[in-house]
């Protein structure tokens, strides 16, 4: 049986460009970070410790505990190293396991040979010592076991995750080109989003922002809603540890008294979306929904909260060109209708963004996918900028 408080070392996975807000999770949860990766952080920690990060992690993409590492050659060496370990301890018999890599290695063209060689060892393994073995396919929600292999040198992990955390479970209707849960979650981090001032989300879509802004400044975490991890098809599972550190994500939500989130957007169908969406992440009763243009948007005054813009970036060819007013008009709500605030902009058009018309205090590196995009940070004056600063 595997034990869930043997210690190892633990690679937590994420987004390129999330590393420095994904830091900030992980060490506001009391774990001490030893390295940090282009796409991920390496603490030490047991299973349970694994449990708690995937229901509290908002950056994260896979939660990964290893189980050895070693040198590696060539596949037979692959092979006869991973049919070493007592799989029988971590898959039970009659489960299901699936197999995924991270491959760069002279040794193999193909990481799906990898993939199948793995595989084959842990099968071979269960027959030599059981005479049966588990069902094997690509589905992640069992057990999933995870192979890292960079030149001559190997991992074998319990992917503890499964189905990717990128995506909080919540969002019933997608709608048009979303933002993926992880990547808002980080834009809030980086804007410094408490849910101390009013947050204004403009051209909201299907309101992953407003959502994740009512989630983080009210203490709700992912793990709310998902009842499904990989670590639970794990032998020596602990059902009622699991169901205890989930019930105190419930226990630990708080009451914001006059949160203010306000969330509008021109389609009329976009905003139905987002009040499903809302209601099924349990905030919809904490977001004022609109539906009106962005420049109509009601914005409290004399506050010191957040603008939040994530319009579109012109992909399309002549696109561009009919965003350019959209852009000057998003700079001129922000300077006459937001003043006192801090407004920002998502994008991953940095010509478009010179339509604005103001400058950015900040530029914060993410990526949308494969785009290189910027979250822009204005600081938008409530005066002249010599007033205020001769107020402070």
């Amino acid at each position: 049986m595997q034990s869930f408080n043997k210690p190892s070392h633990i690679i937590i996975t994420c987004s390129k460009r999330l590393t420095p807000f994904l830091q900030k999770e992980i060490t506001g949860l009391g774990f001490k970070v030893s390295k940090i990766f282009q796409t991920g952080i390496e603490i030490n920690g047991t299973l349970n410790d694994c449990i708690n990060l995937n229901l509290r992690l908002r950056c994260a993409s896979q939660v990964l505990y290893s189980l050895k590492s070693f040198s590696c050659n060539n596949a037979d060496e692959l092979y006869s190293i991973i049919s070493q370990i007592q799989w029988e301890s971590i898959i039970p018999k009659d489960g299901y396991f699936s197999v995924t890599s991270n491959i760069d290695t002279t040794s193999i063209n193909n990481s799906l040979f990898a993939n199948v060689k793995a595989k084959d060892a842990i099968a071979d393994r269960f027959r030599n010592k059981l005479n049966v073995r588990p069902d094997s396919g690509p589905e992640l929600n069992k057990t999933v076991i995870n192979l890292f292999w960079k030149n001559d040198q190997a991992e074998i992990f319990i992917d503890t995750s499964g189905e990717t955390l990128s995506k909080h479970g919540y969002r019933k209707i997608p709608g048009k080109a979303p933002m993926i849960e992880s990547l808002a979650a980080a834009t809030l981090l980086a804007a410094n989003w408490k849910g101390e001032h009013p947050f204004i989300n403009p051209m909201c879509g299907s309101s992953t922002l407003a959502i994740e802004a009512a989630m983080l400044s009210t203490n709700r975490y992912p793990g709310l809603f998902r009842d499904n991890y990989a670590f639970m098809h794990i032998v020596g599972f602990d059902k009622e540890f699991f169901e205890k550190e989930k019930q105190k994500l419930s226990d630990e939500i708080k009451i914001i008294p006059g949160l203010k989130i306000i969330a509008t957007d021109i389609s009329e169908d976009a905003i139905n979306i987002s009040k499903i969406n809302a209601g099924a992440a349990g905030v919809a009763d904490l977001i004022q929904f609109d539906v009106c243009d962005f420049a109509e948007t009601p914005v409290p005054e004399n506050q010191n909260g957040i603008v939040f813009f994530n319009p579109e970036y012109g992909e399309r060819m002549g696109h561009e060109m009919e965003l350019e007013e959209t852009y000057g008009r998003i700079g001129d709500f922000m300077k006459k209708k937001c003043k006192g605030y801090m407004g920002y902009v998502f994008t991953g058009n940095l010509n478009l963004a010179k339509k604005i018309g103001l400058k950015p205090k900040r530029k914060i590196e993410f990526y949308n996918g494969k785009i290189d995009c910027r979250l822009l940070e204005y600081e938008l004056y409530s005066g002249s900028r010599r007033e205020d600063k001769n107020q402070k």
